[in-house]
């Protein structure tokens, strides 16, 4: 081995990183993909820093002998063989908490945009066509005294509920890990069965990490549940939801409308979902605030500079 000592961080986050960090031990910085690696000696690199798009797992235990850290950049982790790395001796950590008010908004947004056909405004007064105002024009669905399930009762889906209780909405919620203080917070109602919430529910907003379990968990046969005038919100992870049988649903008129960040094979957008007008789709936006970002960033870097140190990290998965 050769020089010092290296971490290993996303070149995408050069920007929020600047120049130059400072690493304990004068370990340097080595802007690169964990798949790719720095120039030189590999055995330098003892940390990472990757994109929630970005898989780590076996290889870089193979590739990067002295590993000690998997710092993610997000809050999701199913781009990392978490088992593999911790039987490994990797410590691997995430960014809890300071995402979780700029995600909560864009759902919000998005129960919003779907519940009042702003793709469609937008697309109509872009067209040169509208002829004005009229009593009956693209009529949305109020929120007041509507129902919003919450699938996933985390730090995320709390904040939406929040938020979304402002708006007069009624909350439901299902989550894995059971009761919820959303109860006490908000006189929140707990549904113990998905099927339920998605029948009970106007509005469903997924909050769920995705594992082997919420895998395909809303397939054709739930999204049918929500009806022809249900919404379904997604800022989660694209593959909790069957896109296909979403675009089928929409198209066909059983579910009325849908509001999604987040998708199967990012960045690919099926056209089946993109160009329909009672879908609306953004660019996986969830944390794409200044000051998230930022934080997320620093997050990850303490970590980092907490294990490299000998101390624990400060955001340890659970």
């Amino acid at each position: 081995m050769t020089g010092r000592d290296l971490v290993l961080v996303a070149p995408e986050l050069r920007e929020l990183a600047g120049p130059a960090p400072a690493w304990p031990g004068d370990a340097g910085t080595a802007f690169a993909r964990p798949d790719e690696g720095p120039p030189g000696d590999p055995d330098r690199v003892r940390a990472i820093v990757p994109l929630v798009s970005q898989s780590v797992g076996a290889a870089a235990l193979d590739r990067y002998p002295r590993l000690r850290v998997v710092a993610n950049y997000g809050v999701g982790t199913d781009n990392l063989d978490v088992p593999t790395l911790r039987a490994g001796g990797v410590e691997v950590t995430n960014t809890p908490d300071v995402l979780t008010d700029a995600t909560a908004d864009l759902a919000l947004a998005l129960i919003l945009a779907a519940s009042r056909r702003l793709r469609e405004g937008l697309d109509l007064a872009r067209s040169g066509t509208w002829q004005g105002w009229h009593p009956t024009q693209l009529l949305g669905m109020g929120l007041q005294g509507k129902k919003l399930g919450i699938l996933g009762a985390g730090r995320i889906g709390r904040a939406t509920a929040g938020r979304a209780r402002g708006f007069g909405l009624e909350i439901l919620y299902w989550d894995r890990s059971g009761a919820s203080r959303l109860e006490s917070e908000l006189a929140a109602r707990r549904v113990y069965e998905v099927d339920a919430l998605l029948t009970e529910s106007d509005v469903v907003s997924v909050h769920l990490p995705l594992t082997s379990e919420t895998r395909g968990l809303l397939d054709a046969r739930r999204i049918a549940l929500l009806g022809p005038a249900g919404i379904l919100v997604n800022t989660a992870r694209g593959a909790i939801v069957d896109q296909t049988a979403l675009a089928d649903a929409l198209r066909e008129g059983r579910l009325g409308a849908a509001g999604l960040d987040v998708f199967v094979d990012e960045p690919a957008i099926p056209a089946g979902l993109r160009d329909l007008p009672n879908c609306f789709v953004l660019p996986h936006l969830g944390s794409a605030t200044r000051e998230a970002r930022q934080a997320m960033w620093e997050l990850a870097a303490s970590n980092v500079r907490a294990v490299l140190s000998g101390a624990e990290p400060l955001t340890p998965l659970p």
